[in-house]
């Protein structure tokens, strides 16, 4: 598998789109995932972006994005969604992704007033027509697993169960080894997800609260999730979230920590290609 990292641990601090993928380049990850917004990305950005991973030798492996909007209870913001999310598609067709990374949203109203089926279903119809749409394409859907207690995929068995209502081959599973630490889902339950995983996201945290953290900075215990995901063998990425750095000004020095720490995980099972 390829070590890569979202490059949003570099735009999140105020540094532009190209200097991130310079220091992702030099630092050595073999790959990259785009976090932007499709809707208003400049054409100038776009061309920036593919050639300066062109130029570094550093695919772009997902296109990620958040739509929370595909599970709200009005029709006309599940249409806009769609077609925001059909907009990233066609940018992960520029960018020759693999895959869309999407996060879906959450129950509102504590499961209550409007029937967590009927969330449930629009989730799966609008999921359904862009798994399509994207497989025209070529890409796949890859689900993030969200491990708060009302979003829609929050374990492994809804995740199981959602992809399989979808009924749509390009529709699969990202698999975040943090979020499945603070969903208590066990690496023997990665199992499930035979067949149906494409894409990994990894960091650490404390156990108890998101974190984003470099791997070790936190409790997890990576080596049996890395070894089920090996044992699913699937050819996909293993790409670093560092998000809201404590300090911004050290980013540099946070994404090389992370990396040495990751391709060291990587390596004592023999994962990384």
């Amino acid at each position: 598998m390829k070590l890569g990292i979202i490059n949003s641990a570099f735009d999140q601090v105020g540094i532009d789109t190209k200097t991130g993928l310079e220091h992702i380049a030099r630092i050595g990850f073999d790959s990259v995932d785009i976090f932007t917004e499709a809707m208003t990305i400049e054409k100038d950005e776009v061309k920036s972006i593919i050639d300066t991973c062109e130029k570094h030798d550093l695919p772009i492996i997902s296109t990620v994005m958040v739509a929370a909007g595909l599970v709200d209870f009005n029709k006309s913001v599940r249409d806009f969604h769609i077609t925001r999310t059909k907009k990233f598609i066609d940018l992960a067709e520029q960018f020759q992704s693999k895959n869309l990374l999407l996060v879906l949203g959450e129950y509102i109203w504590q499961r209550e007033v409007i029937p967590p089926q009927d969330q449930w279903n629009w989730g799966v119809e609008c999921v359904r027509e862009l798994g399509e749409y994207a497989a025209n394409k070529g890409i796949e859907i890859a689900l993030e697993l969200e491990p708060f207690r009302m979003s829609l995929l929050n374990n492994i068995p809804e995740m199981v169960r959602f992809i399989h209502d979808c009924d749509v081959e390009s529709v699969k599973a990202n698999i975040d080894i943090s979020h499945l630490v603070l969903s208590d889902s066990s690496p023997h339950e990665l199992s499930k997800l035979k067949g149906i995983a494409n894409h990994v996201h990894i960091s650490d945290c404390d156990g108890q609260v998101h974190g984003d953290l470099p791997p070790g900075r936190g409790v997890v215990k990576f080596s049996p999730y890395l070894q089920a995901i090996k044992e699913l063998n699937f050819d996909g990425a293993i790409s670093l979230e560092l998000e809201y750095s404590p300090d911004p000004e050290r980013i540099v020095e946070w994404v090389e920590e992370a990396y040495i720490a990751t391709n060291e995980l990587m390596k004592q099972l023999d994962l990384r290609s």
